[in-house]
């Protein structure tokens, strides 16, 4: 692991209070000002210099029976106001992952693996590193802090924001699967769109995403993408969405802000999905369908309302 110049190696308990906005005590409680966190680890693995979290009661009171040196907790705790291992938070599990990201992150050394393949004309910019065997065109344009990763395959065309995560395997801006037909067969209908990734997006592992056929394929600032995911031509993916593994959506699909999409679910082309919806593991959309209701989850094929699918899946049991 490698650390910016600026970062202290490990956090000591007031680094912690100040990375989540918490007043430092005035008195010498908890377990020290300057004591040294050296990791992050699960409640079962947890020794004295290691940072845990309890989202609830339960997990509270296994934290205490364990070595962890310190315990992000619930405001609402009950520990005992003198047990001098716990931090009190609104979101523990929130603030265990800017604690993770700050001080115990992999941060790969910026520059460009020996086996990787590099166009002369593609721009690569400053602080990211291009993994093993990965491969950036010419006419590609990567930004500042992205960590590309091995047997990465970034075609001409494609523009990455900075920040930008992409795992082993993943392939950008190759051409969309689209076809004319007539009598004699089926002719290739042009892709020679463009494919843009916003700042702060990550991508999962062996994904692929498509350039527009004629325009473009956009996937806008903070999307979080899992591994072998198909994202096809024309689409347009909203900020901060969360797609899952194995979901597929074929061509101008468009996915609003904030909406989530469980593992292998299926969408037809010119799908849209509403801003903040949850569409549940293998729910399928039909061609054309719009979804709409934000914070609402839809099941099924075709999807619907989690409980209108119940009630119809109760119905087909007692036929």
């Amino acid at each position: 692991m490698t650390q910016d110049d600026d970062l202290s190696p490990y956090p000591t308990y007031s680094d912690i209070r100040v990375l989540l906005c918490l007043p430092l005590p005035e008195s010498e409680e908890g377990p020290g000002p300057l004591r040294v966190f050296t990791r992050v680890s699960s409640l079962e693995n947890a020794q004295d210099d290691s940072i845990v979290f309890a989202t609830d009661e339960s997990a509270l009171q296994q934290a205490l029976g364990s070595a962890a040196g310190l315990i992000l907790a619930p405001l609402a705790s009950t520990a005992d106001e003198n047990e001098d291992r716990v931090i009190r938070v609104k979101d523990p599990r929130l603030a265990f992952a800017r604690v993770y990201q700050r001080w115990f992150a992999a941060r790969p050394t910026p520059g460009v693996h020996a086996s990787a393949v590099v166009g002369a004309e593609a721009v690569i910019g400053q602080g990211t590193s291009v993994g093993a065997g990965a491969v950036v065109e010419d006419g590609a344009q990567v930004g500042a802090d992205c960590q590309i990763g091995p047997r990465v395959v970034i075609l001409a065309g494609t523009t990455l924001g900075d920040r930008v995560k992409v795992k082993a395997g993943a392939v950008l801006g190759s051409s969309g699967f689209g076809f004319a037909r007539d009598r004699s067969g089926y002719i290739g209908f042009p892709q020679i769109g463009t494919l843009v990734i916003e700042d702060d997006v990550e991508i999962g592992a062996n994904s692929t995403i498509d350039r527009g056929a004629l325009g473009e394929t956009r996937i806008e600032r903070g999307a979080k993408i899992d591994n072998l995911v198909h994202i096809a031509h024309n689409c347009r993916i909203g900020q901060d969405v969360i797609i899952a593994a194995q979901v597929g959506m074929a061509g101008s699909t468009t996915i609003e802000d904030n909406a989530m999409l469980g593992g292998q679910a299926g969408l037809g082309e010119h799908v849209t999905i509403g801003r903040g919806v949850i569409l549940g593991g293998q729910g399928g959309v039909l061609p054309g369908k719009r979804i709409d209701g934000e914070g609402e989850i839809f099941w099924g094929t075709p999807a619907q309302p989690v409980r209108e699918y119940l009630r119809n899946l109760a119905r087909m049991r007692k036929r």
